[in-house]
């Protein structure tokens, strides 16, 4: 496990907020803070120019953004994002995990969108920097975390189709509680027929807006058939299942074989996804990324060999998958209940980021 620094990396230099949040109403917040809808005092942000680079980095007073109406991202959805949560742990520290992870996928998407890179150390200088000057709002106690959300837009005031020469980065924060409240709960999934979510040599792989805004219309469905979640499939054959709205999928096999479809550049490689394999294998388990049919789902189910499917993702962790709906009927997954396998993956994933339990891959990195 990394330690940290005693001070907040110069090259985000404080600019303190004039008015932060009243501390007895920091501390309503953060009793019970839902996800997304509050935010701390400070964000970081950094401009790039296309010739000069990355400049102008600082923590600044949390405010309104001033955009011109011809800012590209405005017309041509040039943007990219990263979620990932910060932990207290029992003693008081602040841990963040696999925080290098989330600045190379955060790379990765901006290549794909033709965006500048931030290098990996600035990534992790601002993220340090901004939950050091926020360290108030970070909660402690049951699931609750800081949700932390870097993005990058482009912001050059330009109306031509090409790559923009002014880009901005940004880090918020957002106190989050538990996912799960009344405790773990099977979700139900339904099938969409209508809508993909990605196709070959698209932005699949990359974590940029246009793809979730182009779920939405498929949640929706899922929402007016009963359902929580929305499953696409892949585009080309319309039978082999791809990832949820913002989720990676899992197979529990009778013979203990945990089954994820492969990365084929239209899945959103997920970092709790990639965490989960190596657990998986830490207790036992053989892992296999392969394709997975739709047909293979369903079978499967109906004659035992799958016995447990769930999702995962940084808001919710781990998620066991009660359901499959469509227009064909439905597939209840077991018994309605949260299976042994995916309770077991969901706690010790959660007790190495609490620090509850070991980290043998130093998964965990020391904020504050």
């Amino acid at each position: 496990m990394s330690a940290p620094t005693t001070e907040t990396p110069t090259s985000f230099p404080v600019h303190a907020s004039a008015a932060p949040v009243d501390p007895a109403r920091r501390a309503e917040i953060l009793a019970d803070p839902g996800f997304g809808r509050y935010f701390t005092d400070h964000m970081v942000t950094a401009t790039w120019t296309r010739g000069t680079g990355w400049h102008d980095t600082a923590v600044v007073p949390y405010g309104p953004l001033q955009l011109d109406p011809a800012a590209a991202v405005l017309h041509y959805a040039q943007e990219v994002f990263e979620g990932m949560k910060v932990y207290r742990h029992a003693d008081g520290g602040v841990w963040s995990f696999r925080p290098g992870a989330n600045a190379a996928r955060l790379a990765r998407s901006a290549r794909r969108l033709a965006l500048p890179e931030v290098p990996e150390a600035m990534f992790l200088d601002a993220v340090t920097a901004l939950v050091r000057t926020d360290e108030a709002w970070v909660p402690g106690g049951g699931e609750s975390s800081l949700y932390l959300r870097p993005f990058m837009v482009a912001t050059e005031a330009f109306l031509g189709v090409r790559s923009a020469h002014e880009v901005k980065f940004l880090v918020i924060a957002s106190p989050a509680g538990s996912y799960f409240k009344g405790g773990v709960t099977p979700v139900s999934i339904w099938l969409s027929e209508d809508y993909t979510r990605a196709a070959f040599g698209g932005t699949g792989s990359a974590k940029c807006g246009g793809n979730y805004a182009a779920s939405l219309a498929a949640q929706d469905e899922a929402h007016a058939n009963g359902c929580d979640q929305v499953c696409f499939l892949d585009a080309t054959e319309r039978r082999y299942v791809e990832e949820l709205g913002g989720m990676n999928l899992f197979f529990v096999h009778d013979d203990g074989t945990i089954v994820t479809p492969e990365l084929t550049g239209t899945i959103l490689e997920g970092i709790t996804r990639s965490s989960i394999l190596q657990l998986a294998q830490d207790l036992g388990h053989g892992v296999a990324e392969r394709r997975v049919s739709i047909e293979e789902w369903r079978e499967g189910v109906a004659s035992g060999r799958i016995t447990e499917v769930f999702a995962c993702g940084t808001a919710a962790v781990v998620t066991p998958v009660g359901r499959l709906v469509s227009r064909d009927g439905e597939l209840v997954h077991g018994t309605g209940t949260t299976g042994e396998v995916t309770s077991t993956i969901r706690r010790q994933l959660l007790d190495v980021q609490y620090g509850r339990a070991q980290d043998p891959h130093g998964w965990m990195r020391r904020l504050a």
